[in-house]
């Protein structure tokens, strides 16, 4: 019974990684990328973000819930998984020990952008827009804190990916896997790209 509620618990942890999470991170890295072309757009779309119907309800169901549970879940897989580096150096175990360093980072940074930019914006009645990232982004320790977080986002949900299409049954065979690898490497370079674009706008 408890190897089975694993096995749930990893695909689980593994799908919800994808759909939704994975989608809104793209989405989230697509309206911030609205600031290269200049302070209205940004505003607009953050505005028409926060005007969504139901916008709370898709939050907590879509967002915030699944994003909890592949944290805590992500967390438990990062202290008890055995990376086996010393013996087996090969490109896919480092991925792994990648994975397991980058989800940490990266949880750091959701939970400390998620206070910044929507609890204590709310808290303190500030707007989420164009000036306030700008101020934010303008700090030197705040620019690489998020440039970092950034970069480790994107590759935690790339290589993530990888595992996802094998976990699933997607991808079998060496090659796909093999095709699935440059395909992760892609994506990985094409969202960090957007990232840290809009990074660099905000800060200069």
């Amino acid at each position: 019974m408890a190897g089975t509620r694993g096995y749930v618990n990893r695909r689980l942890h593994s799908l919800l990684g994808v759909i939704p999470i994975g989608i809104f991170l793209i989405q989230h890295l697509t309206v911030n990328y609205f600031a290269t072309r200049g302070p209205e757009a940004f505003n607009a779309a953050a505005h028409f973000m926060e005007s969504l119907p139901y916008r709370y309800v898709l939050e907590i169901f879509i967002i915030f819930l699944p994003l909890l549970f592949h944290s805590i879940y992500g967390v438990y897989i990062a202290f008890t998984a055995k990376n086996n580096l010393s013996n087996f150096s090969y490109f896919r175990n480092w991925m792994f020990m990648f994975q397991r360093i980058t989800g940490i980072v990266t949880l750091i940074f959701i939970a400390w952008h998620v206070w910044e930019t929507r609890i204590a914006v709310g808290f303190f009645g500030e707007e989420l827009n164009y000036q306030l990232m700008e101020g934010i982004l303008t700090n030197p320790f705040f620019f690489w804190f998020y440039l970092i977080g950034v970069v480790s986002t994107t590759f935690h949900f790339s290589n993530g990916l990888w595992s996802f299409f094998v976990s699933w049954g997607i991808t079998v065979s060496p090659r796909s896997q093999k095709i699935m690898t440059y395909a992760s490497i892609i994506i990985f370079v094409a969202i960090s790209y957007v990232g840290v674009r809009t990074l660099i706008t905000f800060a200069y």
